[in-house]
């Protein structure tokens, strides 16, 4: 059994010890309460999560080339009823619609 200083300096690193023990509990507490919170905000501003975000992007990407391979379809077959028909093939009229990035 220690006596005198020693015992006191023993009782004082226990207590902190057991300061930092509870301290980070705490901590833990409030960062878990925090990312709830944040987590159902963001949730209220329906914002759509990265995965939802990234197969859109991805869907209209392809939706944008199919479009693109449709219209060359398209100029291609009104040339041709157009030479069928006697008359000229259309000059390029159409005009392309601005890509959106």
């Amino acid at each position: 059994m220690t006596t005198g200083p020693n015992r006191i300096l023993d009782e004082f690193a226990k207590l902190m010890t057991d300061a930092a023990g509870a301290a980070q509990g705490v901590r833990r507490e409030v960062e878990t309460a925090f990312r709830s919170q944040a987590e159902k905000w963001l949730n209220s501003l329906d914002i759509p999560q990265r995965e939802e975000f990234e197969a859109a992007k991805e869907l209209a990407a392809r939706s944008r080339a199919e479009n693109a391979s449709l219209l060359k379809r398209i100029d291609a077959l009104e040339a041709r009823v157009a030479i069928l028909e006697g008359g000229e093939a259309p000059s390029a009229a159409r005009k392309k619609p601005a890509a959106k990035k």
